[in-house]
């Protein structure tokens, strides 16, 4: 549709001093950072943007792929805390490049309750940072970072947690969120 605005271009950045990776992603979000500006359709009908959420903090996590083990077990692990999260006023929203349908059947699969946005353009990925080159069995291709950024109600970046893994990454979370109040 002409004159419409997607994702894909509301997830971009304007450049400034931190170095841009291989396919734009911009490199090296840090605590005090102000957080980039997103929009994400999500498996529970609505949108949500970084303006949507402005006045509450959030945790904005990245993951590969639905239903893989990784992904799979943070995916629990986040829906575990859920309710620690909603005491403490903190949204909790995982992203990936799937497809809304492909997030509802990972939803219902493994009963998930936390909010899941899909980025099939990645520009939201781009934007924080966590889309780029990666490697497996010697074989090169561009995927998704596991990552996490908790954000503060005014719109910056607490915390960035990058390469995740995720044995007792969600409990790190919860911690750093706890810090807010």
């Amino acid at each position: 549709m002409a004159g419409t605005r997607n994702a894909a271009t509301l997830g971009t950045r304007k450049p400034d001093s931190r170095s841009t990776a291989a396919g734009g992603a911009v490199s090296g979000l840090a605590p005090a950072d102000k957080a980039p500006a997103f929009r994400l359709a999500l498996d529970t009908g609505e949108n949500v943007s970084l303006a949507s959420l402005k006045g509450q903090p959030f945790v904005l996590y990245f993951y590969p792929r639905d239903d893989t083990p990784g992904c799979t077990r943070e995916a629990l692990d986040f829906s575990a805390a859920q309710k620690k999260f909603d005491r403490l006023g903190v949204k909790v929203i995982g992203v990936s490049k799937d497809s809304l349908e492909s997030h509802e059947k990972f939803r219902r699969k493994h009963k998930l309750t936390v909010a899941l946005g899909s980025d099939p353009e990645t520009s939201a990925a781009l934007a924080w940072g966590v889309w780029g080159e990666k490697t497996l069995y010697g074989r090169k291709f561009m995927g998704m970072e596991r990552a996490t950024f908790l954000v503060d109600a005014g719109g910056r970046i607490v915390q960035a947690w990058r390469k995740v893994k995720v044995p007792g990454h969600v409990e790190a979370v919860l911690d750093a969120a706890k810090a807010l109040l």
